[in-house]
């Protein structure tokens, strides 16, 4: 295996994975706007919000079968370039604005992020050694946080300076450079690291591959209960009322396009705090209490921004749950690092985000069609008690299996895969 021996690769990896994420944000809010915009529909903009799931459950079927297979980092920047192509083609459908074409691009680009997740996911494992993991991974949410806070400024001063289709366009640009920046990355696979052997995908192979999963998820049972409550909270919850996020913050707030992008920015400015934080202390705190910890917080903060009735106690609460998102993805990326085989874990994160959109999908579709018969407000309430209570039984699992010293005792290279 080729490892990093420096910081110089890992710091590209980093750079690309920042542009990647401006440009994303760039993309989510210019969409989000413009459809409300165009429909000044709640339920329109919590479709866009649905594709995603729908994606996955369309992709990762077999997205993890190819991962695990073929050659990562030449697949980052296949989707690099192919979701940079699908984001320039998308304001061609606002032109003539046929809603439906829209939804349509937005769910191949879907389709392509579901795929580089898991895959990048799988490359950084192999690339960087487990001891500089939890750095790493503090490293990443500190320049993923800073996309979370330069990405809505950079959109506002697009927005100044252009249009949201202009905007769109920056960000199929910054794809571009983030697929040229992959270039130049270490190719892993031309290593005999790589042992999956390179089969034609079938329905067999599938099935075989998730037979495996299945045998993982018994043998590893501390570890995908972790994992799918982490999930929950992070992922599911955190999804579904960001649905309803743009429609509770003009609607039953009264903010202006301005005050909600200051509003973003604020949480920004709250992910980069934490971020900072969350890189200097994170050595001395273990992938668990990052993990309970961050959900838990995250899940607080999202509570005061739904009891909040004036633009800054809503400021303090996305501040709040901001703060420890940072420290919530960094304990959880370590903690999947060292406990997923790499040689599996396209597969297993494929599934694993398979039964996360089912769920996306339901408790979406839920809360967005509440919203249209009952108060965004009540909606909102309801879902961040649920999250509040689920972080709750996250900790409470994650304090019994620590003291039960089986929250690690699982090592990714037990399992064998026959």
């Amino acid at each position: 295996m080729k490892s990093c021996k420096s910081w110089r690769h890992p710091v590209l990896l980093l750079t690309g994975i920042g542009v990647a994420n401006i440009g994303e944000w760039i993309y989510f809010l210019s969409l989000n706007l413009i459809v409300l915009k165009e429909t000044g529909s709640a339920f329109a903009v919590s479709i866009l919000y649905l594709i995603r799931p729908a994606a996955v459950l369309m992709t990762n079927r077999w997205a993890g079968s190819i991962i695990d297979r073929y050659n990562k980092r030449s697949m980052m920047m296949s989707l690099d370039f192919i979701r940079a192509g699908f984001i320039a083609v998308l304001p061609l459908m606002f032109t003539a604005w046929s809603l439906y074409s829209v939804y349509c691009i937005v769910f191949l680009i879907h389709m392509a992020n579901a795929m580089f997740r898991p895959c990048s996911m799988a490359y950084v494992t192999m690339f960087i050694p487990a001891e500089r993991r939890k750095r790493f991974n503090s490293l990443r949410a500190l320049a993923e946080s800073g996309a979370f806070l330069l990405g809505p400024a950079a959109t506002g001063l697009l927005f100044i300076v252009g249009t949201p289709i202009f905007a769109i366009w920056v960000n199929a640009a910054a794809l571009m450079l983030s697929g040229f920046i992959t270039m130049m990355l270490p190719n892993l696979e031309n290593e005999p690291y790589v042992h999956s052997p390179r089969q034609m995908l079938s329905l067999a192979v599938c099935k075989e591959d998730w037979k495996l999963v299945y045998r993982f998820s018994r043998t590893a049972r501390n570890v995908m209960i972790i994992y799918f409550l982490f999930s929950l909270v992070m992922t599911v919850m955190l999804s579904a009322l960001d649905s309803l996020e743009v429609a509770f913050s003009k609607e039953v707030l009264q903010l202006t396009d301005a005050d909600y992008g200051f509003l973003v920015s604020v949480s920004g400015a709250g992910v980069i705090a934490g971020a900072l934080v969350n890189v200097f202390f994170n050595k001395k705190m273990p992938a668990a209490l990052l993990m309970g910890m961050g959900s838990f917080f995250t899940a607080a903060g999202y509570m005061i921004y739904a009891f909040s009735h004036v633009f800054w106690t809503a400021a303090c609460g996305f501040f709040f749950l901001a703060f420890f998102l940072a420290f919530a993805n960094t304990g959880f990326q370590t903690f999947y690092q060292k406990n997923v085989p790499v040689d599996i874990m396209g597969r297993v994160g494929s599934f694993y985000a398979l039964v996360e959109a089912v769920f996306i999908i339901l408790i979406t579709a839920v809360f967005g069609a509440a919203a249209v018969s009952s108060s965004v407000r009540h909606i909102v309430i309801t879902g961040a008690a649920v999250m509040l209570m689920l972080a709750a039984v996250l900790c409470s699992f994650l304090l019994a299996a620590a003291k039960r010293r089986t929250l690690d005792g699982f090592q990714a290279n037990q399992f064998k895969q026959t």
